[in-house]
């Protein structure tokens, strides 16, 4: 079957060809200024919103900023641990909202009471539980040194005898602010880590 090629047009070509010169004309006349930039803004607003900064510094501000706990033998340190949790000095603020039932759900062991010879094998193991980076708050003078206690033949003299610890809190018991003190400094701390060597 053969189509017949039709040499109308609806429009004559020299009709054409002057409509598509002065459409070209008026885009050649128009287009001398350049038009500006419509995501100009964008750079004034990534100026503004770019943060530069490192892997290590992100890393070290998330695990500062919510240490997830685990209390061990708090004996008489207990009760101004809870105070530190209360509404007055709240230490929910730093992200120590919940302790952890587990050491394997913690990084941060606050160690607090008398550690006798028994119990040492238990805090190493707990301690061993805990998934790495790690870190640990000796409070108390029992927990410093053995305490009151420290000369008897059964008392370790210092959780730092058994585990390592990164921070120490003096005092019997010591108050809710040493606490926080103690947190603070551990949080500097964890800050200057070099995670990538």
């Amino acid at each position: 079957m053969e189509i017949e090629r039709s040499s109308q047009h609806i429009y004559p070509d020299e009709e054409i060809n002057r409509y598509e010169g002065q459409a070209i004309e008026e885009l050649k006349a128009n287009s001398q200024i350049a038009i500006p930039d419509p995501d100009e803004w964008l750079d004034d607003d990534l100026k503004q919103n770019i943060l530069l900064t490192t892997v290590d510094w992100v890393l070290n501000f998330a695990r500062r900023s919510s240490p997830w706990v685990s209390l061990c033998f708090p004996a008489c340190c207990a009760f101004e641990f809870i105070s530190a949790m209360g509404p007055r000095f709240d230490i929910s603020r730093f992200g120590m909202e919940i302790l952890r039932a587990s050491p394997r759900q913690a990084d941060l062991m606050i160690t607090a009471g008398t550690l006798t010879y028994k119990h040492a094998p238990n805090i190493r193991r707990i301690y061993n539980q805990m998934p790495e980076p790690k870190w640990v708050i000796a409070m108390g003078a029992c927990a410093v040194s053995g305490g009151i206690f420290r000369s008897g033949y059964n008392v370790v003299p210092g959780y730092n005898r058994i585990i390592p610890v990164d921070v120490y809190i003096p005092g019997c018991p010591p108050r809710p602010e040493g606490l926080i003190q103690g947190i603070q400094m551990l949080q500097e701390k964890i800050a200057k880590i070099k995670n990538f060597a």
